[in-house]
């Protein structure tokens, strides 16, 4: 398997459906698009006409994934689709989702994005019980609990299908924001502790259709209705949603506040509030708990960009671009000669002399992982001529790895974790090294504090299974 680029939070995956529209497949394909930010190993496409499924999978981008001809196969009026980043589950075409499985004389289609954080278990007594698994993702371990729900059950063709979805995602623990294709049916389903956005809306040209960023609904011309709420599935009738509320839904919420720091795309909509607006709040906040004596503000762009726009509202230091990023690079696995160590980095990012030279300069970044990213691009920026270099970071400390649908690196990895800040300002090599706060992060969300999962910054993690699994030290990645 190739070495991924290691050094930052990966994006997990993203979700979208339609239904009861005649350009279900198209539609689909331009949500993926809008998701692509959430994943970019592989992208699928399942659809139903009336009567079969259809279905594409394949490794890559959306935009290389499909063509007109691939998207003229895909018939019907009923579609979901699945951008894909492993964080279960290997990086191989038989993980690609959306899943599709012959079921009671149909067909059953999901889609996922999260991680459960009981899949291993869940899958040792399934396939004790004598389950047969094609894939190595937690998404198939679901869809068996459906089919033994239904099975369990002996419901007929007009079985109430929330419930049976109800008693399946009962057995698990864990993050899910789940599309399925019941039947030609669409349902939209989210884990009671609500980790991972999800909503849906209505479309212009009819029909409905479910996200996992509003973003996807807006290039659809979806009209935003609500977000699926935690513990709620919404099965989409002919006569609309109808909803049904899970087991355990009256309880806390866990979402995931990374979400805000880094992974959402900034004109997305969650918790009725723009991310791009949280993210200037947190660079204004960033600015009067860490100031910084320089000449002018920069972002690492793309994701720290607003938030290199609030810590100059709030400084008043002008911001400048003194970075560029090169958005067409995809995925690269080069591994360059000891000669060559900034290479990955400057494929990436390039400095802009003319406007670092002779300045004291204040970096805003969304986090630092590993930290050698950081380091490269410091040194970049001091080669371009700036004097003094001041890196701020949007988001407290990771010191804790994340069980809950992010690639991330062990806690061992982990820069924060054995490390105080001024030791990681000498290994980065900045002038100086300021982080949020966790008190400032949460007064920049909205919603209570009390209603996000902060584990990556301070080990409370919801659920004590994780608790045993991180005390015994098993925190590499997890792979959905």
């Amino acid at each position: 398997m190739l070495k991924r680029e290691a050094d930052a939070y990966h994006e997990e995956c993203g979700v979208f459906g339609v239904t009861d529209n005649p350009y279900a497949a198209r539609l689909t394909y331009l949500g993926l698009y809008a998701l692509q930010h959430r994943g970019q190993e592989s992208a699928g496409i399942v659809t139903w006409d009336g009567e079969t499924a259809f279905q594409h999978r394949a490794m890559g981008l959306t935009s290389s994934v499909f063509d007109e001809d691939i998207l003229d196969r895909l018939s019907g009026d009923t579609a979901i689709g699945h951008v894909r980043y492993s964080t279960t589950g290997q990086s191989k075409l038989m993980n690609a989702q959306p899943i599709l499985v012959r079921f009671r004389g149909g067909w059953l289609a999901a889609a996922h994005n999260g991680n459960l954080v009981d899949s291993a278990s869940l899958r040792s007594t399934l396939e004790s019980g004598g389950s047969i698994f094609r894939t190595t993702t937690d998404t198939e371990t679901i869809l068996h609990l459906v089919a033994r729900a239904y099975a369990r059950r002996k419901l007929d063709e007009q079985a109430d299908m929330a419930e049976v979805l109800a008693e399946a995602l009962d057995c698990v623990e864990g993050a899910y924001s789940l599309v399925f294709m019941i039947d030609g049916r669409l349902v939209a389903a989210r884990d009671p502790r609500g980790y991972r956005p999800l909503c849906f809306g209505r479309l212009k040209s009819g029909g409905w259709a479910a996200a996992s960023e509003s973003c996807a609904l807006d290039i659809v011309e979806a009209r935003f209705e609500r977000e699926v709420e935690p513990g709620e599935i919404v099965v989409f009738e002919d006569d609309g949603p109808r909803s049904h509320m899970m087991r355990g839904a009256a309880g806390p919420e866990s979402f995931c506040i990374f979400e805000y720091i880094y992974f959402l795309r900034p004109d997305s909509r969650v918790r009725g509030v723009s991310v791009e607006r949280v993210r200037r709040e947190l660079g204004r906040r960033l600015a009067t708990e860490r100031p910084a004596d320089a000449d002018i503000v920069i972002s690492v762009p793309d994701s720290s960009n607003a938030a290199a726009a609030g810590y100059a509202e709030a400084s008043g230091i002008p911001l400048e671009f003194g970075l560029i990023r090169n958005h067409y690079i995809g995925r690269t696995f080069i591994h360059p000669r000891q000669a060559l160590r900034d290479f990955k980095v400057r494929i990436k990012y390039n400095p802009v002399a003319d406007t670092l030279a002779g300045k004291r300069v204040v970096v805003v970044d969304d986090s630092i992982v590993r930290g050698t990213t950081s380091q490269k691009l410091m040194r970049m920026i001091r080669q371009a001529g700036a004097t003094e270099v001041h890196l701020r970071i949007a988001s407290p400390p990771i010191r804790f790895p994340c069980f809950y649908g992010i690639d991330t690196p062990t806690r061992g990895e982990l820069v924060a974790s054995s490390r105080e800040v001024p030791e990681i300002a000498d290994f980065i090599g900045v002038d100086s090294l300021g982080y949020l706060s966790l008190e400032g992060l949460l007064a920049s969300v909205p919603g209570p504090p009390e209603s996000y999962c902060v584990a990556c910054f301070d080990g409370s993690y919801p659920h004590e299974s994780v608790l045993r699994e991180a005390a015994a030290g098993a925190a590499g990645r997890t792979e959905a």
